[in-house]
């Protein structure tokens, strides 16, 4: 029985993988900001004043202090 070839060797690194919910839920801007959704919108509205609704209504700006967890999740940026 003849011998199988090994595969060349690469210097590649491998893939990273995207976690699939950061990127349904997190966007990178073009200047590398991140923006995420407001929550507490979901139901029990009635209850909440209307300028709570509008600033709950907008997109925010992911804190400094999550940026590396969500940088880390997004390996190539929220597309």
């Amino acid at each position: 029985m003849a011998a199988v070839p090994a595969p060349p060797e690469t210097d590649t690194m491998p893939k990273l993988k995207t976690r699939k919910s950061a990127l349904k839920r997190i966007k990178q801007t073009g200047t590398g900001k991140f923006r995420r959704y407001q929550g507490g919108k979901r139901h029990l509205m009635t209850g909440k004043r209307a300028s709570r609704k509008r600033r709950l209504s907008g997109s925010a700006e992911v804190t400094s202090a999550d940026h590396r967890r969500v940088a880390a999740a997004l390996p190539y940026g929220g597309r």
